[in-house]
């Protein structure tokens, strides 16, 4: 009898899924669903039935590997738990984006000796003040990498205080490095909430699919970990979904090439050296968090098929980096000419249906979008809500799939030029009817110029990766943001190979590649690449 491993990778657009013959390593099914951001676990149960079919044995499947962008996007979007972070020692002091930052004596010496008792009445009094205000606990104290007393004494005082989780800095780095272990801690404390939510709706799919194999989580430096281990140390799982990037790309027989993923909302870029994916030695930058956690060397930026197009009356086509519903994919969207334009009438913002009627009357947007869908020029008027305050709402209101945002993206200008037929394309094409009539523009020289946006901001983020590989940040990024100006222009010529992933990449990587003087392939099932790479770590980290 065959037997199978399953590969899912949830992005921010949609949960990719791969079912492998474990023995071939063929690819026996492959499905794309889109990613239910409320509840992701609803993703991965759609792919994992689509998967099985009627014509595979859930008994058949011997290893579940899952990527996930939760962790990264969690932290980029400001979500997770409420940390409060104790460090002990003399060290300078430094701040977190957690709820509290507490610096206490303690800490010990280079040798392990300790430096001066830890501050225990401090701790205690701090944390009967604290404990409404988190959801867990950090603790980090001075050279606990060689003595770690000081953390475990402070874990087992607030654990008598307060029965929240308490993440030590020792357990999580082996660095010296205060700022960074703190900030380890700190984002394992933060996320292991989410981390746990996560893996108990996909415990719960394979449940209901009668699924009973081991289970997989994909790590950020390319190895598997499992669902206990995720749970305690969540921030592991960091650029889980460049790292089944960076194994797929692997398997394109190219020893040195950049993997390139383009996806609905970012591209990603790592590399491979001699086969093998590039680790970052120095732990992943994420936000502002610079953190011991071992991972791929790769850089994550906005922008992809359903980037925001935002047309000005200067005759001016600008690519955001924020994610809205491709028209060509939006179903029940009014007539665009009625709402359609520049400015704040870029988008229409719509209602989704099953939501009880309480959620509704307590959001005062959701309570004005019941009569009709609006622009954000309408919500502004109708509303208290305006500019920033409106824009940062919609984002929540968007991310909970209470609403849905629509608007012209690169992917209906696909459709308008017959490269991609998955949507409807009348819709896309009537509104770059709308939009370059308002640039004074033709419709087809309308989606060349967001064809040209998209492929020069995907351009230029493969740039930033190559040149934070030369100078450093302050050099790199100023000279490659002004490298066309009124007096100069400066080509590039990358010098190794491009290795496109993911279903928007054959749209936009060729004329990246061409602009970038070098070459693009695209593997067998570029589409789901990042599944096809979690179910090869899956099966090589159970030796299937």
């Amino acid at each position: 009898m065959a037997k199978y491993c399953i590969g899912i990778d949830t992005g921010g657009t949609y949960t990719d899924g791969v079912l492998l013959d474990t023995e071939t390593r063929k690819i026996v099914h492959r499905v794309k669903e889109a990613t239910t951001h409320h509840d992701l676990g609803i993703g991965v149960g759609r792919t994992l039935t689509s998967l099985l079919g009627e014509d595979i044995s859930p008994g058949d499947v011997q290893r579940l590997a899952v990527s996930t962008t939760l962790a990264t996007n969690a932290i980029v979007e400001g979500r997770g738990a409420r940390v409060g972070l104790f460090v002990f020692g003399y060290v300078r002091h430094f701040k977190l984006p957690i709820i509290a930052n507490i610096f206490l004596k303690g800490g010990h010496k280079i040798t392990g000796e300790e430096d001066e008792p830890i501050d225990i009445e401090g701790l205690v009094d701090t944390i009967q003040g604290l404990k409404d205000e988190v959801d867990s606990y950090a603790v980090c104290g001075a050279m606990a990498i060689k003595n770690p007393a000081h953390e475990l004494v402070a874990e087992e005082a607030i654990s008598m205080l307060d029965p929240k989780p308490v993440f030590c800095s020792h357990k999580v780095s082996d660095h010296p490095g205060m700022r960074a272990r703190a900030a380890t801690a700190c984002l394992h404390a933060k996320l292991m909430p989410l981390m746990v939510g996560f893996l108990s709706s996909i415990q719960l799919s394979m449940l209901k699919t009668k699924i009973s194999c081991p289970v997989t989580i994909i790590c950020g430096n390319g190895k598997g970990a499992s669902l206990d281990q995720a749970v305690e140390r969540a921030a592991i799982t960091m650029a889980s979904g460049p790292a089944a990037t960076a194994r797929f790309g692997c398997t394109a027989g190219e020893p040195t090439a950049l993997i390139v993923d383009v996806g609905g909302t970012t591209t990603d870029v790592c590399m491979i050296r001699d086969g093998q994916p590039v680790l970052n030695n120095e732990g992943c930058l994420i936000g502002q968090w610079q953190t011991h956690v071992e991972a791929i060397d790769m850089y994550t930026a906005g922008g992809g098929g359903d980037s925001h197009v935002i047309c000005s009356p200067e005759n001016q086509v600008a690519l955001q980096t924020s994610r809205v519903q491709p028209l060509s994919m939006t179903t029940n969207l009014p007539d665009p000419s009625a709402w359609l334009g520049c400015g704040l009438k870029n988008a229409i913002v719509m209602p989704v249906t099953g939501l009880d009627d309480q959620t509704i009357a307590d959001d005062e947007i959701l309570t004005r979008l019941q009569q009709s869908p609006a622009t954000l020029q309408t919500l502004a008027e109708e509303t208290s809500f305006s500019g920033i305050l409106l824009e940062k709402h919609l984002e929540q209101l968007v991310y909970q799939q209470q609403v849905q945002m629509a608007g012209f993206t690169p992917t209906d200008a696909l459709h308008v030029q017959g490269k991609l037929n998955i949507g409807n394309a009348d819709q896309a094409r009537a509104a770059a009817e709308i939009l370059a009539a308002a640039l004074n523009l033709d419709v087809d020289s309308f989606c060349a110029r967001v064809i040209s946006e998209t492929e020069k901001t995907i351009e230029t983020i493969i740039l930033d990766y190559l040149g934070r590989k030369i100078w450093d940040d302050a050099q790199a990024a100023p000279f490659l943001n002004r490298r066309n100006n009124e007096l100069f222009s400066v080509d590039f010529a990358v010098k190794i190979p491009i290795i496109g992933i993911g279903a928007a990449a054959r749209s936009f990587l060729p004329g990246v590649a061409k602009n970038l003087q070098t070459t693009v392939r695209f593997p067998d099932y570029y589409e789901v690449g990042n599944a096809i790479g979690a179910a090869l770590i899956g099966m090589e980290e159970a030796h299937l």
